[in-house]
């Protein structure tokens, strides 16, 4: 690994050790450091089945569901608000992710170009906690419960499967992801497509007596579904960092749409899934497919804990990274793969808990997603815009690159919006309590906040503009490999 420090010219990178290249079945090595050159590899158009396969389970399906089962919508102002919500946290993804073959390093390690080392350690201590415990969580219920119902094992025994496949996988690390993920895609997306076809033929979204939620219930449903798509916001890079440098426009629009399309597709097909009448269950999953027939109801429940294996195997992978980019130093080779597993092992206990009353503890889970990236995203995007034509690579690895900007824009942001404006079930803020046709505005207005108090505090902190990386001789490519 390169040595952090400076020489005559820039910053000294951390640069992965040891060979990777494309294998698939090989432990990744190294952590969170810059990939080098001559590791590049792979085609923008991977990132479709990257980011397409992890929306094709129920947890996705479910955001529909509760648009109308929760926030009280017609079928057509659930839709319109999971188009605005979807496409908001698909356009910020695809933003983030044409980075990645630029800088060559993980999301939260681009973080730091904004927040600095220290104060880095805000959004990437989320992340690793909502990636690696949160929504493992979730996802691990998810695959749980549908697995439950279609072998009528245990719901824990059923958890204990989902959980060891997930570990397994994010333990080899970002090939086998990226191929799991392509391969799956097929299976996924035909019984997806059969069962949503079902679905639909049989609702009636006319009958669903909403419209009591208003536009409090709309605002809510944006806000759900934003946190959802936006939820793979803080992981962008992480799986365009691979790609070779040049290949950013075409990684961030195939990032965004592997995204929109599946969040879309599905979460229309939770929300006219409560249109049709006859089937209650306490288990979401089996409410859902009690209205398909058996054979088609059998497949979709594999595909369900499919899918959420799919979606984990990221989430872990990811949460991983957040933890490295918070500055932990772990001298083993294997530093990654190890950290994975301790993530989901953590995960399936919180997952435990999680068995019953998914529902509620899902929609809130979803809310507070987004309480916390809206002020993330605008300190990052804003920072962005401040420093464009400027050279910021040497600040993902100058320890000494300590701003104070970053964190109290995003923290004053967070604290204020979600005082003023959280409506959920765990706190309703000072606004929604006197007036609860609002809604929740939290991420809205969280992202205001953090832009405007981000932008006024760069300009009082007077930082550095410019900062060069270096990259050591071992972390460069051979003279004949691709650019």
């Amino acid at each position: 690994m390169g040595g952090v420090g400076t020489e005559s010219g820039g910053i000294v990178a951390e640069v992965r050790e040891g060979e990777y290249g494309a294998r698939v079945v090989a432990v990744e090595p190294g952590g969170a450091e810059l990939i080098p050159l001559a590791d590049r590899h792979g085609r923008p158009r991977s990132l479709l089945w990257t980011w397409m396969s992890p929306n094709l389970e129920f947890a996705t399906i479910f955001v529909g569901v509760i648009s109308i089962a929760f926030f009280g919508q017609t079928f057509w102002q659930a839709v319109a608000a999971i188009l605005l919500g979807t496409a908001l946290g698909s356009l910020t993804h695809a933003i983030l992710s044409s980075r990645g073959p630029e800088f060559g390093v993980p999301q939260m390690i681009l973080s730091r170009i904004a927040f600095g080392h220290l104060g880095n350690l805000l959004p990437a201590g989320l992340n690793a906690v909502v990636a690696g415990v949160g929504w493992f969580a979730v996802n691990s219920v998810s695959g749980a419960l549908a697995l439950a119902s279609l072998t009528d094992l245990s719901k824990g025994l059923c958890l204990l499967i989902v959980v060891a496949a997930q570990i397994v996988i994010a333990f080899f690390g970002h090939n086998l992801i990226q191929s799991f993920e392509r391969y799956v895609l097929p299976l996924l997306a035909v019984i997806f497509l059969v069962a949503s076809v079902v679905i639909l033929s049989k609702a009636d979204p006319s009958s669903v007596a909403g419209g009591k939620g208003g536009l409090g219930g709309f605002l809510l449903t944006v806000g759900a579904t934003f946190g959802y798509a936006a939820g793979w916001n803080p992981y962008a890079t992480d799986y365009t960092r691979y790609l070779p440098p040049g290949t950013g426009r075409p990684a961030g629009i195939y990032a965004g749409l592997g995204v929109f399309v599946s969040c879309v597709v599905l979460e229309i097909v939770g929300a006219a899934s409560v249109s049709i009448p006859g089937q209650t269950s306490d288990n979401p999953t089996a409410a859902f497919t009690g209205h398909l027939p058996g054979v088609v109801a059998h497949l979709t429940l594999l595909a369900i804990a499919i899918g959420a294996i799919s979606a984990n195997v990221i989430n872990i992978y990811s949460g991983t990274m957040s933890f490295l980019a918070m500055g932990v130093r772990l001298p083993m080779r294997l530093r990654r793969a190890i950290v994975a597993v301790v993530f989901g092992v953590v995960g399936s206990v919180v997952a435990w808990t999680g068995l019953d009353d998914a529902g509620a503890k899902y929609e809130n889970f979803l809310l507070i997603i987004s309480y916390w990236i809206g002020p993330w995203l605008a300190v990052y995007l804003a920072d962005w815009v401040l420093r464009r034509r400027h050279r910021v690579d040497g600040f993902l690895f100058d320890r000494s690159h300590n701003p104070v900007a970053g964190f109290v824009a995003m923290l004053v942001g967070v604290v204020v919006s979600v005082w003023l404006f959280s409506n959920q079930s765990k706190y309703v803020g000072v606004v929604p309590k006197a007036h609860p046709s609002f809604g929740d505005l939290t991420f809205e207005v969280g992202f205001l906040i953090s832009v405007v108090l981000y932008v006024a505090l760069f300009r009082l902190q007077r930082s550095k503009q410019d900062e060069v990386l270096v990259v050591p001789a071992t972390g460069t490519p051979p003279e004949d490999a691709p650019a």
